[in-house]
């Protein structure tokens, strides 16, 4: 768990990543991504608990899950971001619908802030196969200005928990009913039974959806009088949610951390 034993000694993966934040502290400070999922949770006690200068900055996407947003507004330290624009206007604007494969909503409304700054996020190696790959302190590939740190990039889910439990810290309440993946409502990267359980909790936002849907379509029929891939915001949503069922679970949201 977070002390094992080793060919070289104990190991404490809390010291090691206190350690971590305290070495590489920039004079500015870190910028710490913050999701308000379990692994955002950590981190941002870790950072408290180092003593180092940090600024925690929240994207809020406008899809978020009420509980999440409540929870993280009851964060002191966490600076809430307001994007440029809803995801509602951009879909409208893109005129195509964010997928796994064109996730262009992350880029818009979470991969902002940071620039020129050493960014803390919650990035974990189990996560999946791609970020096993990844390093421990990387850059930026988008942004060579950006310096990632990922102090419990060696942590399991299992650990993550430990130390949630036994620093007694709160969490985002739909850990406890069951959402093991805290992202935006009906995300294209969640898993079907996920998308179809948001569809039916937060139905507002079901209807957003459709409504914008529509007008996208709408605006393509405005811009190509032959577009016909569908003709109604009811069938984009069907599509959308069932239309790509089949592709296997991608697993993450975000490029910059990961909850």
């Amino acid at each position: 768990m977070l002390i094992e034993n080793t060919l070289f000694g104990l190991e404490d993966k809390v010291a090691i990543a206190l350690d971590m934040l305290r070495t590489f502290e920039p004079p500015e400070g870190y910028y710490v991504a913050y999701s308000g999922g379990k692994d955002s949770t950590v981190i941002l006690d870790l950072v408290r608990r180092s003593g180092v200068k940090y600024d925690a900055h929240y994207n809020r996407t406008t899809v978020d899950p009420p509980e999440l947003v409540r929870f993280i507004r009851s964060q002191p330290d966490v600076i809430e971001e307001h994007p440029e624009m809803s995801m509602w206007d951009l879909i409208v604007q893109k005129g195509f619908l964010p997928t796994r494969t064109f996730r262009y909503c992350c880029e818009a409304l979470k991969e902002k802030g940071g620039k020129g700054r050493k960014v803390v996020t919650g990035v974990r190696a189990l996560e999946s196969l791609r970020r096993s790959k990844r390093r421990q302190i990387e850059t930026c590939y988008k942004d060579s200005t950006m310096t990632y740190i990922h102090p419990i990039f060696h942590w399991s889910s299992n650990e993550v928990w430990e130390y949630i439990y036994s620093r007694k810290l709160l969490y985002c309440s739909l850990y406890d009913e069951g959402f093991k993946r805290l992202g935006c409502i009906c995300c294209p990267l969640a898993n079907l039974s996920d998308r179809l359980r948001h569809a039916e909790r937060y139905p507002k936002y079901k209807a957003n959806y459709i409504r914008t849907f529509q007008k996208m379509i709408d605006k393509r029929i405005e811009r190509d009088s032959a577009y016909q891939k569908w003709k109604t915001g009811e069938e984009a949503w069907e599509w959308w949610l069932f239309g790509d069922a089949k592709e296997p679970d991608c697993e993450g949201q975000v490029y910059m951390f990961d909850d």
